[in-house]
């Protein structure tokens, strides 16, 4: 595995080593030790996938402390365009967002930190994400940010793809109206 750094604290790109062949390909989708070896601390209690189609928009989700969740994201199937904004007060990063493609062919992984509202948009027809959270999902704790706050201005990378999103987060907050305690 290798750490790509990202410009944000604790936020980092994980590529891994893929074993590839005529028979297909192998490679590590989650190892600890190795994590610990580049220096991240990850202790992973539950795995949860999703399956979208395109044009689908889900978040900017998080939790409040003490349920926040760091998120370890990579695409089993397809492609999307993850995002993160930074909620952190004491960050130099703080409200400001970072994307990234990832797809079932670079099989990169986006290691998020405690701290950080995220979301995704999918560019394929379809596309499964699976993602390791550290702390369970706690409905109370639970907020978003709209996906489409023109303060942060992110580009979702749709074109002219019409998003497509839940009833719930249709009502996100906007960032200036966020409740957040990081």
């Amino acid at each position: 595995m290798e750490l790509i750094e990202t410009g944000f604290k604790d936020l980092h790109i994980i590529k891994p080593k893929i074993f590839a062949d005529t028979r297909g390909y192998f490679f590590e989708s989650f190892n600890i030790g190795e994590l610990k070896r580049l220096g991240l601390i990850f202790n992973p209690i539950q795995d949860n996938e999703s399956k979208s189609s395109k044009g689908v928009v889900r978040g900017l989700h998080y939790q409040l402390e003490p349920f926040a969740q760091s998120k370890l994201i990579r695409v089993v199937e397809g492609k999307i365009f993850d995002v993160v904004v930074d909620l952190r007060k004491s960050s130099p990063t703080f409200k400001k967002w970072f994307g990234l493609e990832i797809d079932s062919e670079n099989k990169f992984q986006l290691m998020v930190p405690k701290g950080f509202a995220h979301g995704f948009s999918v560019l394929s027809d379809i596309a499964i994400i699976q993602y390791k959270v550290d702390s369970p999902y706690n409905k109370e704790s639970e907020r978003g940010i709209l996906y489409n706050d023109p303060v942060l201005g992110i580009d979702w990378h749709l074109g002219k793809i019409e998003p497509v999103l839940s009833e719930k987060d249709s009502k996100n907050s906007l960032l200036g109206e966020a409740e957040f305690n990081f």
